[in-house]
């Protein structure tokens, strides 16, 4: 029986998708049309997309997945990199985007083109892109970006891939020694934004390489931040108002919910790669800050509309249900739901990559 089935309401996501793509933001409920959208979150979107289309195999996802694809299409410039910021006039307002809208387009790319229920036409668009986004990734110097492509990269697998993995992860390996510490595990002087990406992508190198230092250090980067996000107990993202600056107390506010998205996939893939059950725990209270396992005791989850709220602020949950809340609520629900699927009981001798 397909759970996410008998409970997904993809109402807030057909609401939030015109026929160009996703828009960035809401007023409520309602899509901001002054924000436009960004490749960021059509990315992503087509990520979700591709998962929809997996477990339900309905038109209407397979339309989407059209829909955000031609987006991220659109949005390549001919030096294989991305635009990011689109008004609602349809016009891009810069020459390219960062290299963290970079990596996740590899990263969306490379998931939909490693789906065995994707059309070849899709998967020969996905293809083209990648190849012509090639020759960017040796100029990608921010971590995130970084870690974004080596998940993209794992998936499309090859060559190329065989060739850049590991200089992104020697590169992501040299800024932890570089800042790390006995009291400071991490890859900068301060913790901010998608953290759980970095552990996240050297899990995904070490299974890919087979290094032990790259899964040594995604275990020791990974459970530095896990005492700090789980320090009561429960989910609590690093607020984006003050971010973690080394040796200071972590903000608590606003919590994004992109972050618990980020934490659920990030502790699935080190349960995938090496065992430990207690990664799989984490990653189930990641996903339950969602539904009010968090700081303010209540779910972001509207009923009526199957969206999610903007993240969780100091008056309170931010009624405000934009594109990247939606699309990190279905990828961590799609994503835990394929474990379930896999067995009930979870057993560790029936694992499964969540790819």
């Amino acid at each position: 029986m397909n759970r996410i089935k008998e409970k997904f309401d993809v109402t807030h996501i057909l609401r939030m998708t015109d026929d160009t793509g996703m828009f960035q933001h809401a007023r409520f409920t309602i899509p901001d049309l002054d924000k436009g959208y960004t490749t960021d979150d059509n990315a992503r979107a087509l990520i979700m997309a591709v998962m929809l289309h997996e477990n339900l195999a309905k038109a209407d996802y397979l339309s989407l997945i059209y829909r955000y694809l031609g987006f991220v299409l659109y949005a390549q410039n001919k030096n294989g990199g991305f635009r990011n910021f689109m008004t609602y006039s349809r016009q891009f307002i810069e020459e390219e985007g960062s290299e963290d809208c970079f990596g996740r387009c590899i990263w969306a790319l490379g998931y939909t083109l490693a789906s065995p229920a994707m059309p070849a036409g899709i998967k020969g668009a996905c293809a083209a892109a990648v190849k012509s986004a090639m020759r960017r990734i040796p100029t990608i110097t921010s971590l995130r970006g970084q870690a974004n492509t080596i998940i993209g990269l794992d998936l499309i697998g090859g060559n190329k891939a065989n060739h850049f993995i590991p200089v992104l992860a020697q590169s992501i390996l040299k800024q932890f020694e570089q800042h790390a510490s006995k009291e400071w595990c991490w890859f900068e002087d301060k913790l901010t934004y998608d953290n759980a990406v970095l552990p996240w992508a050297l899990f995904v190198a070490y299974r890919h390489l087979g290094q032990e230092k790259l899964l040594g250090t995604a275990q020791e980067s990974l459970k530095f931040l896990d005492q700090i996000t789980f320090r009561n107990g429960y989910f609590q993202a690093i607020g984006c108002k003050g971010w973690m600056l080394q040796g200071e107390k972590p903000a608590k506010y606003d919590e994004q919910p992109i972050e618990a998205c980020s934490s659920a996939l990030a502790h699935l893939v080190a349960y995938d790669v090496a065992g430990d059950r207690e990664m799989l725990e984490l990653a189930r209270l990641s996903f339950a800050w969602y539904s009010g396992k968090n700081s303010c005791g209540k779910s972001l989850i509207d009923g009526e509309t199957g969206g999610c709220c903007d993240g969780i602020t100091s008056d309170g949950i931010n009624q405000n249900q934009g594109a990247e809340s939606i699309v990190g609520y279905c990828m961590a629900n799609f994503s835990i739901e394929r474990f379930k699927a896999v067995d009930s009981s979870l057993c560790l001798e029936k694992k499964v990559s969540i790819r």
